[in-house]
């Protein structure tokens, strides 16, 4: 017996070992199955986008061909950017088309020989892609297109550059030739995550004009004219999916606020299941003008004057009617089905969240943002657990879209004084000329606009495009959101102030100005002899 035990052993460790390595084998073909799986769904996705939109643009031609916007010729009416007399002066003092030849810069090997400070319409070499904004058709409204990549050059038909306020560190990497300038992006596998709309809003000009609606499908839509033109289109949305953690969010388990569910909340770590939408800005200037009330040579000579004459051709080339900024986009952040958000039978709480790094990120007490960005997450996630949606809109917009060197500016200020909030706003005034640049909403006052640098995002423009038709529970209390918001025809059922308890000490001077300058409250609205009396944390307990 001894002897078969010993004899035994050996043949066991064998055959253990022998079976581990086949768990091992199936683990890898696994991972390579889901890796494959995953690819199909990404070209799934692409191919039901492409031909839901496809089908609506069949739709639309056959029974409204009211949707299509001619593009104006080079010899529009003088309500046109390019024949008012004012930016006329503007364009002859850039010099005439005759004293600048794109043709010769195109056929140039090395791009530095010549400097090319704009271009006119009807010039040699300029032969822009029509562009019909707002058409159902994709091919009949045209991709964006803003590539200086030489092969494209020619065929522009948007200002500005991709990548939003990053665009600058793209040059700076082509002028120290770490980047080809004719480098052109492999989009293998980079297919959205998820697959949304279209919605009716994608094919009217006058819903959607920051951002591209299309822009999440264009190297695969407009695939074969980057074939056949070796043109370079690129997107402006990815839509990707993720894990999310949050330190609070562990808290928020513990104490019973969250409840793990395996599939959105997924374990006691509060580690969240997220699909996120990154989204790049791209203007078109006759509807933001139109939005903002104002005529759009001023919008445009506006943007060309207060950014330092970065963009001539806002004011030469009248014809094209797309502007990509130098500014910060945005991410959409949704919990449960993406699905969801468009469908008005079920519930949706969304809170839209300007960007504020200091608390944000690092924990700052001096203001509400990361605690009221927490309890949005939560809201968020409970509404997808009960079968609705959840959403988070994140916009970069630091210090109110003033910066964060204003920001802090205004904080030296305040702690340097008796910082009270019956001086809050003005403290902000006194040094950027203005409380808030975000621009939530159509301003009444249209000079503002025309003395800032650059306008910011509307908040409705996302929801437009994400489709949401209602929202129940808006975690905001900005007066400036929900106007904008109610204003498009965007029902909000309830406001959800943030809970006193989660609001920090030393930002008590914001909220409580804030709320008396019209700020959503179920709370008591203090008057001014009351704010005075709030006074924020003064620098004497900071160690320096």
């Amino acid at each position: 017996m001894t002897s078969l035990k010993s004899d035994g052993e050996p043949n066991a460790l064998m055959v253990l070992r022998q079976v581990q390595a086949t768990l091992q084998t199936m683990q890898q073909d696994y991972k390579a199955l889901s890796a494959v799986v995953e690819t199909i769904n990404g070209r799934v996705n692409i191919l039901s986008g492409i031909k839901e939109i496809q089908a609506v643009a069949v739709q639309k031609r056959d029974h409204n061909q009211l949707l299509e916007t001619a593009l104006p010729s080079v010899q529009a009416s003088s309500e046109e950017i390019g024949t008012t007399l004012e930016t006329t002066s503007l364009a002859n003092t850039l010099g005439s088309p005759k004293e600048v030849s794109i043709t010769n810069a195109i056929s140039r090997p090395n791009p530095t020989s010549r400097i090319i400070l704009t271009t006119y319409p009807g010039q040699s070499g300029i032969d822009p892609l029509k562009m019909h904004w707002g058409h159902a058709d994709p091919m009949q409204r045209g991709p964006v297109v803003v590539s200086r990549n030489h092969s494209t050059i020619r065929r522009r038909n948007a200002i500005g550059a991709h990548g939003g306020s990053y665009s600058i560190y793209h040059a700076l990497a082509v002028a120290s030739k770490h980047l080809d300038v004719d480098h052109k992006p492999d989009f293998t596998n980079t297919e959205p995550a998820v697959n949304i709309g279209p919605f009716p809003q994608w094919a009217n000009a006058h819903k959607i004009v920051s951002m591209d609606p299309l822009g999440h499908l264009a190297p695969w839509l407009f695939r074969d004219m980057i074939a056949d033109e070796n043109l370079d289109i690129r997107p402006t949305i990815a839509i990707t999916r993720a894990h999310m953690k949050l330190p609070e969010l562990q808290h928020s388990v513990q104490t019973g606020r969250l409840v793990p569910d395996g599939k959105i909340c997924l374990n006691e770590t509060g580690e969240l299941a997220v699909t996120k939408f990154a989204v790049e800005p791209v203007w078109y200037l006759p509807g933001v003008a139109e939005r903002f009330g104002i005529d759009e040579g001023a919008l445009r000579r506006s943007l060309f004057e207060n950014t330092g004459g970065s963009f001539p051709e806002l004011i030469t080339r009248g014809d094209i009617k797309l502007f990509l900024p130098p500014i910060g986009g945005l991410t959409v952040y949704c919990f449960g089905d993406p699905a969801k958000m468009s469908d008005a039978n079920v519930r949706l709480a969304l809170r839209v969240h300007d960007e504020c790094n200091g608390s944000d990120v690092f924990g700052s007490d001096i203001c509400t943002c990361r605690p009221y960005l927490i309890y949005g997450v939560e809201e968020a996630v409970k509404e997808a657990q009960n079968g609705g949606s959840g959403v988070v809109i994140y916009f970069r917009k630091e210090g109110r879209a003033l910066g964060e060197v204003t920001k802090y500016l205004v904080y030296n200020a305040r702690k340097r004084g008796t910082d009270r909030a019956s001086d809050y706003f003005q403290r902000t005034e006194s040094i950027a000329g203005v409380k808030d640049m975000r621009f939530q909403a159509l301003m009444p006052d249209v000079r503002m606009l025309l003395c800032i640098v650059v306008a910011e995002y509307c908040p409705e423009m996302i929801l437009h495009w994400l489709g949401i038709k209602k929202i129940d529970r808006m975690l905001s209390m900005s007066n400036m959101k929900h106007d904008a918001i109610v204003e498009q025809g965007i029902p909000i059922h309830e406001r959800v102030p943030i809970p006193e308890e989660l609001i920090p000490e030393d930002s008590r001077v914001e909220i409580d100005a804030k709320i008396h300058a019209g700020y959503f409250t179920t709370g008591k609205v203090m008057n001014m002899m009351e704010l005075s009396e709030v006074q924020g944390r003064p620098w004497d307990d900071v160690d320096h």
